[in-house]
């Protein structure tokens, strides 16, 4: 049996003490009943103290760590801008040529293009064709069987 794969959550939600428990464990539930290894990064690094000198640098290394060995990025992409943290995270994660999914449940357009969303930087780490399949607009969207995080986490082609 293959280990289960391994998925960083770049999020904004750890930041507020009722989204960490709504639409964050939602979304840790979700994508651990899709079979995904989350690992997300409040509950990882954040366990540090806040008096102590570098504890920003320690819990910067960490996620970019996390980042770097995890087998595929979950990024939310919420807000008009989304989120500065998750934006770098994604930019690692594209460079670093990870498997790119991204959930967006927030109506609001923040965008340069007809064709996108939000600004198209974006989507640089999804397929030009098809990018629809990794974006994800709800919680439930998650389980769909046809859907690119489904296929990647059963190791079908894309």
């Amino acid at each position: 049996m293959n280990p289960r794969k391994t998925l960083y959550l770049a999020n904004p939600y750890g930041f507020s003490e009722g989204q960490r428990a709504g639409p964050l464990q939602e979304l840790v539930r979700a994508l651990e009943a899709l079979g995904a290894e989350v690992w997300e990064p409040f509950a990882r690094n954040n366990q540090v103290d806040r008096a102590a000198p570098g504890w920003a640098y320690r819990i910067g290394q960490a996620d970019l760590s996390d980042v770097r060995n995890a087998d595929g990025f979950f990024g939310v992409v919420n807000g008009c801008p989304p989120d500065e943290g998750v934006m770098v995270e994604l930019g690692m994660a594209i460079a670093w040529r990870k498997p790119v999914f991204l959930f967006r449940d927030d109506f609001r357009r923040s965008t340069d293009s007809e064709k996108y969303p939000l600004n198209l930087m974006l989507f640089t780490g999804l397929p030009e064709i098809g990018w629809e399949a990794n974006w994800y607009s709800s919680v439930d969207e998650i389980a769909d069987p046809d859907k690119a995080l489904a296929r990647w986490l059963r190791e079908e082609p894309a």
